[in-house]
């Protein structure tokens, strides 16, 4: 479990092409000083194994799934990445609780930078949508954040100096891909009130009012 408070900007230091897979190897001196074989680091949001780490580096292997459903696939040499280890039981929670279970992609399709902050508009999934509300909380390439505004297909968020300093929001562009994880609670609640994911009822299941027959 994590909580999308980045704690280092990384890099990508080597890719290997497996086929239906790749392995990826990243500078992390932070996120790594006490990382061993079998922990959990968030690449960009994505809750990625160590299989081996050492010299401020670590490397992990990522299976066709997690390149299907998220960016990490478009990563080179050279890529800026945020990294963040797991939360820590006891600790504060300074962001939202974020899985690291990226549930889809948006496009950013717009900057407006101001004197202070900036204002990033993303495009939103259509399946995706119903989760995102206003002032609430979505997790972008790792990093929680609150929506201002939340559309039928996109939402925005305001970036502070620090994010815009110290995560790769600050450098992505018009057209860049980003990882998107919205409230896991929100999908539980859906899921206990008896939606299924087009956001219908489930078969069997009476509107609120309606009767049963009694034969």
């Amino acid at each position: 479990m994590f909580t999308g408070i980045v704690e280092e900007l990384g890099e990508v230091t080597a890719v290997e092409n497996l086929g239906d897979a790749s392995r990826f190897r990243l500078r992390g001196p932070l996120v790594t000083e006490d990382a061993k074989h079998g922990d959990s680091i968030a690449v960009n949001g994505v809750c990625l194994t160590v299989v081996d780490c050492g010299d401020g580096e670590f490397t992990a292997d990522v299976m066709a799934e997690t390149l299907k459903r998220s960016s990490l696939g478009a990563l080179t040499v050279g890529s800026r990445v945020n990294l963040e280890r797991p939360m820590a039981l006891g600790g504060r929670l300074g962001g939202h609780l974020v899985q690291g279970h990226v549930d889809g992609t948006g496009t950013i399709t717009g900057r407006e930078p101001s004197e202070h902050w900036e204002i990033v508009k993303v495009s939103l999934p259509a399946d995706l949508a119903r989760y995102v509300v206003e002032k609430g909380s979505i997790t972008v390439d790792g990093v929680s954040l609150t929506v201002v505004e939340a559309g039928d297909d996109y939402f925005t968020i305001s970036l502070i100096p620090t994010t815009l300093d110290l995560t790769t929001l600050g450098i992505k562009q018009a057209g860049d891909q980003v990882n998107l994880e919205v409230d896991v609670l929100a999908k539980y609640v859906e899921r206990l009130m008896g939606a299924d994911r087009s956001g219908q009822k489930e078969s069997g299941q009476k509107e609120s009012g309606q009767k049963e027959t009694v034969k």
